[in-house]
């Protein structure tokens, strides 16, 4: 019996939830980089950490409190994401589009 490869079966779930933790865990990366660099760092490795997790902490400190400190923010960012990512699972569970153990 042949098991079915659910990656593609399911990559309509599978993609997205992956984007939504290399997004998750570049946020907890700039964290911890932040321990050893500034944000405006010349450091290349910072600079793409910066980037690339900038649009998602702008549009979460939108609902995030403005007194909050920016290693705050990012932690809150990375709670959002996971939180999105729950949301995300449990839609697709009620919808009947992931596959259910037996």
């Amino acid at each position: 019996m042949e098991t079915p490869n659910t990656f593609l079966t399911y990559w309509y779930y599978t993609i997205p939830n992956f984007a939504l933790a290399v997004i998750m865990y570049t946020v907890i990366g700039r964290v911890l980089l932040s321990m050893f660099f500034d944000p405006d760092s010349k450091n290349y490795i910072m600079r793409f950490f910066v980037r690339m997790t900038d649009p998602f902490i702008n549009f979460f400190g939108a609902v995030t409190p403005k007194a909050t400190a920016p290693i705050v923010l990012w932690l809150f960012t990375f709670v959002w994401l996971f939180w999105a990512r729950v949301a995300m699972l449990y839609l697709f569970l009620l919808l009947g589009l992931l596959p259910r153990s037996v």
